[in-house]
C-alpha cells in the first residue's frame, strides 16, 4: 500500500480524544452482569468479558430437557443479544450433569391434553403448526443472530440439543460428550432444524443420514472426526475456559466485520457462489467505508496497538 494511500485512512480513522477513550472505558466497565433481562427461568445469562456473554441452559436436575419456556425463552434471549451493543460473541454451554436430554416429554403429554380438546384435525393441525413453528423459530434465533455462537457440549446432547447446536456457528465438546438424533425413537421426525443443518454440518449424507435413521449415540471422537465439532476438551471446565477465549477474540474484532462475515457464511449456505458473491459486494460497497476499516488497517500498517471499536 502506497504512502498517500495510508495517510488517507489515517485522515479517515476517527482521532481519540480523552472524552472519547474515557467514554469507552466506562462503557467497557459498565457492562451488565446479566444478559438481555435477569428474569429467564430456563437461562442463566451472564457477561464474564468484556463483549463476551455466557448463556447457560439452565434445568440442571431435569437434564436440562427443553420444556415450551426454555423454548420461548431461547429465542427472547438471543434475539435481545443480537441487537444489544455490548455483546460481540456468545458461548451456550448448560448447567449440571448433561447439557440436554433433548425435548421435555412432560409438554409433549401436556400436548396431547390440548389437542383431545377438538375433535376437528383441521384445527388439531393448526395447534400443532403453530406449536412447531415456535420451536423452529428459538432454535433459528442463534442462526439469525448476527453474533457468533459458540456451543460448549458436555455428556448428553440428544435430540433437541442436536438440532440447538448445529445452528450455532462454532461447536465444540468433551471428550465423553455423546449425541443422539433421538426423534425417530419417539416416533417422530426431527422438525426444528437436524434434518436441514446436520448433513451440512458434518459434509456427509450418508453419515447425517445413518445417523437420523437409526437414532445412534455417537461419540465425540466420531462428532470430531467428522465435523460436527472442531475441537475436544478433556473436560467442562477446560472446555468452558477455551470457548471464552475464542469469544473474547472475536469480540476483540471489529462488530461491523464479525457482523457481515456472519451474514455472508450464512446467506452462502443456501445460495451459489456467484450469488454469495453479490450478497458480500453488496454489503461491502458500504463497509468498507466504515471507521473500523480505517483503525484497523491503520493499525496493522503502523504496528500500534489494537483499535478499539465502538459499539455496533
Amino acid at each position: 500500500m502506497s504512502l498517500s494511500r495510508l495517510n488517507t485512512l489515517m485522515k479517515l480513522a476517527p482521532k481519540p480524544t480523552a472524552i472519547g477513550s474515557l467514554q469507552m472505558q466506562r462503557n467497557l466497565s459498565a457492562l451488565p452482569e446479566s444478559g438481555p433481562t435477569g428474569h429467564f427461568k430456563t437461562l442463566a445469562v451472564s457477561s464474564p468479558k468484556p463483549f463476551v456473554f455466557h448463556v447457560e441452559l439452565h434445568r440442571p436436575s431435569k437434564f436440562n430437557a427443553i420444556s415450551k419456556q426454555m423454548w420461548l425463552e431461547i429465542k427472547e434471549c438471543f434475539d435481545g443479544l443480537a441487537t444489544n451493543p455490548d455483546c460481540r460473541a456468545i458461548v451456550l454451554s448448560a448447567a449440571g450433569k448433561h447439557f440436554t436430554a433433548g425435548i421435555d416429554l412432560n409438554d409433549m403429554m401436556n400436548l396431547g391434553q390440548t389437542l383431545a380438546e377438538t375433535d376437528d384435525y383441521a384445527r388439531k393441525g393448526v395447534i400443532m403448526e403453530r406449536m412447531i413453528k415456535v420451536y423452529q423459530d428459538s432454535i433459528s434465533s442463534l442462526e439469525h443472530c448476527p453474533k457468533p455462537v459458540i456451543t460448549a457440549v458436555h455428556k448428553a446432547c440428544i435430540g433437541a440439543g442436536v438440532d440447538l447446536i448445529t445452528a450455532a456457528d462454532i461447536r465444540y465438546c468433551t471428550e465423553d460428550a455423546f449425541f443422539q438424533v433421538k426423534e425417530v425413537d419417539i416416533g417422530m421426525a426431527a422438525d426444528v432444524g437436524t434434518l436441514q443443518r446436520l448433513p451440512k454440518a458434518v459434509g456427509s449424507q450418508s453419515l447425517a443420514r445413518e445417523l437420523c435413521f437409526t437414532g445412534r449415540k455417537f461419540e465425540a471422537a466420531e462428532a470430531h472426526s467428522s465435523g460436527l465439532v472442531s475441537r475436544l476438551f478433556p473436560d467442562k471446565e477446560s472446555l468452558l475456559t477455551g470457548a471464552l477465549a475464542v469469544a473474547e477474540l472475536i469480540a476483540s474484532k471489529s462488530p461491523v466485520a464479525v457482523k457481515t462475515t456472519k451474514e455472508s457464511l450464512v446467506y452462502s449456505l443456501e445460495h451459489t457462489n456467484q450469488e454469495g458473491l453479490d450478497h458480500i459486494l453488496l454489503l461491502n460497497k458500504l463497509n468498507l467505508l466504515s471507521e473500523d476499516f480505517a483503525q484497523a488497517v491503520a493499525a496493522q500498517l503502523t504496528k500500534d496497538d489494537k483499535p478499539v471499536f465502538a459499539k455496533l
